[in-house]
């Protein structure tokens, strides 16, 4: 470790001398004899160079390793850091992409992404890679966004980047769906948790003639090749913004607290060998690379994009690093399951019914991934409930305020309410409420206020007279202390209100879609 700066030099000096004896046979009469040498010392000089290469090598990956904190997976070693920079630009991490994609040479900024969207955060622990592109029947892109924010910490949410690949060319389609990520999701993109990047338009070849292969029509050859491309990009892209790279899809939910067990597990396996984890058993889903992997992977890729889909090569990867030819399948399929480490339960699960291959129904489930956690119960104070909102089916108010189910009602208008008013009044502290789950978590409060009843008729009359700065006054007595926020409400309910008759969530507008309360809690 202590030594690879004074190869770096060893090695510039061996080409110096090299520059220097060549001058020298320029000038000498015996010019047959010093080529010759010229010749065996360049010789030389290589295979020192691919020893050296080799030794880099194991240094980056030993940087790679010990620059990752075990207890929250954050680069601390700035030195460590430093030399990992260094050694990037001496490495040759980008892959031959030319040679595999020779069209790319007439456009030099093709392999560059466009950025819509995003902070160009980097130096993360986690890279989640979402490639989408235009579905005829239904998108799922936003529901699979808001999946993956639904419950992460502010300490998660700063060391995690989510990067939305809009692999299309059409100016329409990635405008639009740059402004649905940007509509839905404000505050993730302008802090820097969502990018949305996408490819220049003289990125893909030519796929109109491709071989057709393992009996599949054309249009799924040319399905398969373009998606290979697809993940080569975003992986090139995300490879210089974080220690570990998630490839995921545009249609899919998380499980709750994903980003934690992730984390727990890479601690587990950290100095163990392994080329990926599976977080899902299905296809391409959740299935996380070191970063500093990526290169050689994604240069796997493009070297045979045309041939098979990308599952199928990662398996080829596997099988080209630990097989052996002159042994059987069972020691091959051993040797491949310690490249690779399946995570259970699984994280990630397919929902999309609909295929991003016109004309396919995509039917896949993880079995692995077991039951969703779609509500989390509070022991509330005994109160009457009322509400204007429709309940749909078995998921009533009462279920979900003794933590039983969660709440689902239908479409909200302005004026609707939630009304909760307390057997006896509460010495009410602070609240909770949050509108969806993780499997339907666009159905939230928009527009819509948390509002409390003091008991005391004179806190009322100081609140009116302006006196508690806590509170905006209401016309029928109750005051207005919080609102939601990204599907939440929470906050702090100030002293001097004293006693508490009722709480009241209030719509103010019309909303397009229906409700659900997930969590319910008054901290008394």
């Amino acid at each position: 470790m202590r030594s690879w700066h004074g190869k770096l030099f060893f090695f510039a000096g061996v080409v110096c001398v090299l520059m220097l004896t060549s001058w020298h046979t320029s000038k000498s009469d015996n010019l047959p004899s010093q080529l010759h040498l010229v010749y065996e010392s360049l010789l030389r000089a290589e295979q020192r160079g691919e020893v050296l290469t080799q030794e880099l090598l194991k240094v980056l990956g030993q940087l790679q390793n010990r620059s990752i904190a075990p207890s929250n997976l954050t680069i601390v070693n700035s030195s460590a850091l430093l030399e990992e920079k260094v050694l990037r630009r001496v490495l040759p991490l980008q892959p031959n992409a030319h040679i595999y994609l020779p069209h790319l040479k007439e456009h030099v900024d093709s392999l560059k992404p466009i950025v819509h969207l995003g902070q160009r955060r980097t130096g993360v622990s986690l890279v989640l890679g979402v490639p989408t592109v235009h579905r005829q029947k239904q998108s799922y892109l936003v529901n699979t966004l808001q999946s993956l924010l639904y419950d992460l910490s502010t300490a998660e949410r700063k060391d995690i980047v989510i990067v939305v690949f809009v692999a299309e060319t059409n100016a329409t389609f990635v405008n639009a769906v740059v402004q649905s990520v940007q509509t839905n999701l404000p505050d993730a993109v302008s802090s820097g948790v969502i990018e949305v990047i996408s490819p220049s338009p003289h990125y893909y070849p030519d796929l109109s003639n491709l071989k057709e292969t393992f009996g599949d029509p054309k249009e799924r050859v040319r399905w398969r090749t373009k998606q290979n491309l697809d993940y080569s990009f975003l992986m090139l892209y995300a490879q210089s913004k974080g220690t570990y790279y998630v490839q995921l899809e545009d249609d899919i939910v998380a499980k709750q607290g994903f980003f934690e067990s992730m984390k727990k597990y890479i601690e587990q396996v950290l100095s163990e060998e392994w080329l990926f984890l599976e977080f899902s058993q299905l296809g391409f889903i959740g299935k996380l690379f070191r970063t500093s992997d990526l290169p050689m992977i994604v240069e796997f890729f493009l070297m045979f994009h045309k041939d098979k889909p990308i599952d199928w090569l990662l398996d080829h990867i596997l099988w080209v690093k630990v097989c052996n030819p002159e042994k059987d399948l069972k020691h091959c399929n051993s040797e491949k399951a310690r490249l690779k480490r399946a995570y259970k339960p699984s994280l990630f699960q397919h929902i999309g019914l609909h295929s991003s291959l016109p004309g396919k129904i995509q039917n896949l489930k993880d079995k692995d991934f077991g039951n969703q956690v779609l509500f989390k119960g509070h022991y509330n104070p005994p109160a009457e409930l009322r509400s204007s909102l429709e309940k749909y089916q078995s998921h009533t108010l009462e279920r979900a305020y003794n933590g039983e189910d969660f709440f689902w009602g239908l479409t909200p208008k302005g004026g609707d309410y939630i009304l909760i008013s307390f057997t006896t009044p509460q010495a009410v502290k602070g609240y909770f409420f949050r509108s969806g789950n993780i499997e339907t978590n666009g159905d939230r409060f928009y527009n819509t206020t948390v509002e409390v009843l003091p008991n005391n008729n004179s806190v009322k009359e100081m609140v009116i007279r302006g006196e508690l700065a806590c509170c905006k006054p209401l016309s029928d007595g109750f005051v207005q202390i919080g609102s939601f926020k990204n599907g939440v409400a929470e906050g702090e309910v100030d002293g001097a209100l004293g006693e508490i008759a009722a709480m009241r969530l209030l719509v103010h507008s019309d909303s397009g879609v229906w409700v659900l309360l997930s969590e319910i809690l008054i901290k008394v």
